[in-house]
Order: structure tokens, then sequence, then C-alpha cells
């Protein structure tokens, strides 16, 4: 923002949580109207061009978004859909881009219904694969289990993580996990184990490969009690171990008040 000189935000539109819907990025309106074009934004890395942005008034960590912002978000997105032509299966979080906690588990949980009920509003049903899209577990100091087992395996393969895997995400995988990051030149170096660093920590492994990595493999395996693992362990493949292969997700209550229509 401050290198560009822009004055207005990041994102092309915020949402407050009484449901006003306001502008952003100056001129996003005008260009959204239009249908064609779509003004730089700052929200993400390597999607400032390409996506819009919308930045939703609180952090819904541990909370639904009121029944007034819901509405306008359901209602904006369709808008958006409908004027660029976008499907309504490709609406995505932040952290399925960036290692961040945004936009908090509450309302990253309810992705799957957004989907649902815009492609309702624009007259459309998606399938369940298409509402409950593939993605990556955001790890985060404190956690425990055998998903920061698996990664602490990986980090270590990669050389950041010294001593046993203990399951723990402690300070020592915090630091692991930022020195990764540093080293792949991750825009969030912030320790969080997010969309950014984890597909570049996940690598590819083969049938027949030994080290961490194949450790971490057995381990997720065993965890999800899969009997047969592809002799080609990829991205999509370490996402269904990892729990986040497009399987149905925890969804959130609905927000007091929404009503579908």
């Amino acid at each position: 923002m401050d290198r560009n000189g822009w004055l207005d935000s990041g994102q092309h539109f915020t949402i407050s949580r009484g449901g006003h819907v306001l502008e952003g990025r100056l001129y996003s309106l005008g260009e959204l109207n239009g249908g064609r074009r779509v003004v730089e934004g700052a929200h993400s890395p390597g999607q400032n061009i390409i996506a819009i942005g919308i930045e939703n008034e609180g952090t819904y960590i541990g909370v639904d978004p009121p029944a007034p912002l819901w509405n306008s978000l359901r209602a904006t997105c369709a808008y958006i859909c409908s004027r660029y032509g976008i499907a309504p299966s490709e609406l995505y979080g932040h952290r399925d881009y960036r290692n961040t906690i945004c936009p908090g588990d509450r309302l990253y949980g309810m992705l799957p219904r957004l989907r649902n009920e815009v492609a309702g509003l624009l007259g459309r049903r998606l399938s369940r694969t298409e509402a409950t899209k593939a993605t990556w577990p955001l790890l985060r100091e404190g956690d425990s289990g055998p998903l920061v087992e698996a990664a602490q395996l990986l980090l270590r393969d990669a050389g950041t993580l010294r001593g046993d895997p203990d399951g723990r995400y402690d300070d020592r995988t915090l630091g692991a996990v930022t020195e990764f990051q540093v080293l792949h030149r991750a825009e969030d170096a912030n320790g969080l184990l997010g969309g950014e660093s984890w597909p570049e920590l996940a690598r590819t492994v083969r049938a027949g490969s030994e080290g961490d990595a194949a450790r971490a493999v057995e381990l997720l395996a065993r965890h999800r009690k899969v009997e047969s693992v592809p002799d080609v362990v990829d991205h999509p493949v370490w996402q269904k171990l990892l729990g986040t292969g497009g399987a149905p997700v925890p969804v959130a209550q609905d927000p007091s008040g929404v009503a579908d229509r």
C-alpha cells in the first residue's frame, strides 16, 4: 500500500458488521459494474490483479459473523460472480493463499455454505465436491496431534527442525516453521503454517522412498486408517491425508436471523 502510494484500502470492498458494503480500492465498483476489468488490490500477493478481495469487519475465530454481514456478503459475492462470470465454487478464503488466520476459523468453516448459498442466489446448484474444496490445514502455536507431528517430520526433512517430533506446536516448532518460511521467501514468515507454506513443505514422495517425508506419509495414513497410499504422494494426496482434501468439514451454526432467500 505505502510503496504504491495508495491512500485507500488494499481490499476492493469492505462489509461492515451492520451489512453495509463499502468500496475500498478506488474505482472498484465502477469496474465491477462494467464486468471486464479488476482494479489492482493489495489483499493477497499473487491474487491482487486476478481476484476480488472482500474484507469482513470483525475477527471470526470463535464467533459467527452477524446476520447483516452474512447476508450482504453472499449478495455481494453473487453480484461479483454474475458480473465477472465467476463460478460460486471459486470463492476462497485468505488463508487458502497465505499463512494467516484470516478470515477466522468460524467464517472460513462457512465457505462451503457460502458457495452453496451464492449458487442458489444465481439459480444454480453445486455438487458436494464443488462446495467443499481441497485446501490445507492451518497449524499454529498451541496445536498438537498427528498433523503437527507430520509437519514436524516434514520440517526435519527440510532441515529446519532439530530433534525428534513430538506432535506439539511449541516454540521449537514455531521457530522451525518461521525459518522454513524465511528460507523459501514466504510473504508471511510468521510461524503460522498455512496455505502459503504447505505447498512448499509437502514435497512429492514416491513409493519406496525413505526418510522423514515418507515417515510423515506413513504417520498420516495410520491416523486416517488408509490401507493403500498411491505410489506418488503429490499435493492432492497430501491434502487428503491431512484431512483437507475436499471431505466434509465442520460448518459453523447459522448466524441468528439469516434467512435462506
